[in-house]
């Protein structure tokens, strides 16, 4: 079954890394990266990666033939969605086992989601 780890961020936390010295962000990234090869060597890797800001999106709207975008960021939310692991394993308790593994699990923000199999309808 494929799971989709999604990592969050909002602005405390984001004020918090932007106030590491570099050699704690750049542990934080060696961290990931572990995480990432650690996945692929079991195989449960499909993959990952980090989103650019919120302000660099824009919103797609195509209506009647037409189509027109809005710059972001959108969401009212205080979270954001800063990266992601799509990964396939045997469950949810393995999922969320790996979920645990991402850094910013430490803060509460990550959500392991299962997959819909669109396929199997």
């Amino acid at each position: 079954m494929k799971y989709l780890i999604l990592i969050y961020t909002n602005p405390a936390t984001r004020e918090v890394w932007d106030a590491l010295p570099e050699a704690q962000r750049e542990a934080g990234y060696q961290a990931h990266l572990a995480f990432r090869e650690s996945l692929a060597d079991s195989g449960e890797l499909i993959v990952a990666e980090a989103l650019a800001d919120p302000a660099t999106a824009r919103r797609v709207t195509a209506t009647g033939g037409r189509t027109s975008t809005a710059d972001g960021p959108f969401a009212e939310a205080k979270e954001l969605l800063a990266g992601f692991y799509l990964i396939e394993c045997e469950s949810l308790e393995r999922a969320i086992e790996h979920g645990s593994r991402v850094p910013e699990a430490e803060f509460g923000l990550v959500e392991v989601r299962p997959i819909l199999n669109l396929h199997a309808r």
